[in-house]
This record gives structure tokens, sequence and C-alpha cells, in this order.
């Protein structure tokens, strides 16, 4: 069966790409394999009128939303492969063997999160240990705070968590120093640092335990750490889509790959010029308007032979 849109991912920026579409009468395909980046977080934030509502009850709603549109249907399935079609347009194959085609494609796919470098880390993500304090710094306000890491990046982390929220921040390094550039920082700001590995994180939301590997416990409310990522998908390099050397596919402005008639939108994704993939809901969400939108203004010019 042939579609004008396959959008591959049910998360925020999948679910906008097909309203989108849907509501411009294309006839859309949105494919979901069930296994949402976010499934551990209670709640999400700074989503305008969904503050605090739960990444689960967010999916609900975009998917009884798309209901409306006759022209969307959804199916759960894993995407398998990917290619171009010999005329024009794409195929895919999804885990079942079942083979459908799409004249564009939209891949939100996302990010998961690599959480085994510490035995425990992977139980509390989202419960007590946090990625992104934009995410859930106000909720853990004024709590003792560790932040576990070892690269610049997760380690400076730690002065924008005793700027804005709170005045007992630890850095654990994992067994690891302290990158020469950030130590003179985190000392001026009095945030302590801890070297000796980590053996374990257990406890929950609230009551967070690091076991170090010379027997102390350090007890904190709350831990930060900045997981290393990977794609969730094998789709984009099946494609042959550029990516970034951070693993994230590079897209333009519109939200077009370097493939012609793919799209991705959501944390997969980024321009070049930004240090990082956006991991909150609702610039997912933005991106896969922005592609639905450019995608469909390339689908009519096709039609109306102005391609080109």
């Amino acid at each position: 069966m042939s579609y004008d849109v396959v959008v591959v991912g049910g998360g925020p920026a999948g679910l906008n790409a097909a309203l989108v579409s849907g509501r411009q009468r294309r006839k859309v395909l949105l494919l979901d394999s069930g296994e949402p980046r976010n499934a551990p977080a209670a709640e999400m934030h700074m989503f305008l009128s969904r503050d605090g509502a739960s990444p689960a009850e967010l999916r609900r709603i975009g998917r009884e939303q798309l209901a409306a549109y006759p022209s969307v249907e959804i199916r759960e399935a894993l995407v398998a492969t990917a290619s171009a079609a010999e005329a024009n347009g794409f195929t895919l194959t999804l885990a079942d063997g079942t083979g459908v085609a799409g004249r564009k494609l939209v891949l939100a796919t996302g990010q998961v999160d690599v959480l085994d470098q510490v035995e425990g880390v992977d139980k509390l993500f989202g419960r007590g240990v946090y990625h992104c304090p934009f995410c859930h710094g106000w909720e853990t306000r004024g709590m003792s705070i560790a932040v576990l890491g070892r690269e610049l990046p997760q380690i400076m982390q730690a002065l924008y968590i005793a700027d804005r929220f709170s005045d007992d921040v630890v850095v654990c390094t994992d067994g690891h120093p302290v990158p020469e550039q950030a130590a003179g920082r985190l000392a001026a700001a009095g945030i302590a640092v801890d070297e000796t590995p980590v053996s374990r994180i257990e406890g929950k939301e609230g009551e967070v335990r690091l076991v170090l590997a010379d027997g102390r416990v350090l007890e904190r409310q709350a831990v930060y750490h900045r997981a290393p990522t990977r794609q969730h998908s094998a789709l984009a390099e099946q494609l042959g889509c550029e990516m970034l050397p951070d693993g994230c596919i590079r897209v333009n402005e519109f939200q077009r790959t370097s493939v012609p008639g793919v799209y991705a939108a959501g944390d997969a994704a980024r321009l070049e010029a930004l240090p990082d993939a956006l991991t909150f809901v609702i610039t997912g969400a933005a991106d896969g308007a922005r592609a639905a939108v450019w995608l469909d203004q390339e689908l009519f010019r096709e039609d109306a032979g102005l391609a080109g």
C-alpha cells in the first residue's frame, strides 16, 4: 500500500507531523514501535498547556486527536529496513515482513540513552536520576545533588545547577580526573569533587545513594547524569542520510535531510549550527510540524508540475 507520507516514530515529533499532514488531507501512515525515550519520566515540562502532564498522557491525547482524520493510519510496528524506490518515493519493510511505500518519509525515531556505565542508573532514570536541569531543575531546587560524569559537558552541568537550583552539589567523576579547564571553576563555585569510582546507584526518588568503590555511601536527594546517546533506529544510515559527528541526523532549516524526500524531526536530528539536539517535548512537536509543512509544499509542487 502506498502513502503520501510515512512517519516513522510515534512520539511528539511523529504525532505532530502526522497531524499536520492529515489536516492537509494527505494519506499518512504513522509507524510506532512503542518505545518512547521519555517513558521513564513521570512528568514532562515546558510544554504550554501540558506542563506537568505525563508523556504517556500526551501520546494518548495525540492519538485520540489523530483519529478525527480518516486519512491518517496509526500502526504499531517496527521498521526493519528502508530504501529509495526505483521509480519514486521509498519502500519500507516492517519487522513482520510487511512492505509499505511512501512518497515522502519523516524520520522521528529519536535517540536512546546509553545507561549501562554505572549499575542502577537505568532503574532510577527519570525518577531520581535526571538528564537535564531544564526539564527537572525546578523540581530538584534546594535539594542535595550529585552530578555523575567525567566529560566536560557533564561536569559543566554542575556549575549550571549550582548557579540556579542548589547550593549543595557534588561532582562524582567515577574514577576519572576532572578536566583541567573545569577544576578551577568548580572550586571557585564551592562544588565538591569526588573522583572515587561509583559501584552502583540505588534508592528511590528523593532518596538516592551512590555506593562508592571504597565502601562510602553518598546520600543525595537527586542525581544528574547526562548519558551518552545513540540513534534509536538505523534507518537514516540505511538511506544514506548525512550524520553529524555526535550521531545526529543532519537537517536544514526545513527539516530536510541530505537525501531528497527524507525529513527528520525531534531529537534524532539537528541543525549543524546547533551544539546539541534539543530533547524537549515541545521542540520535538515543533520539528514535526515544520517537517510536515515543507514536505507538503514539496508534494504540492511536484503534483502541480512546479518542482525544480
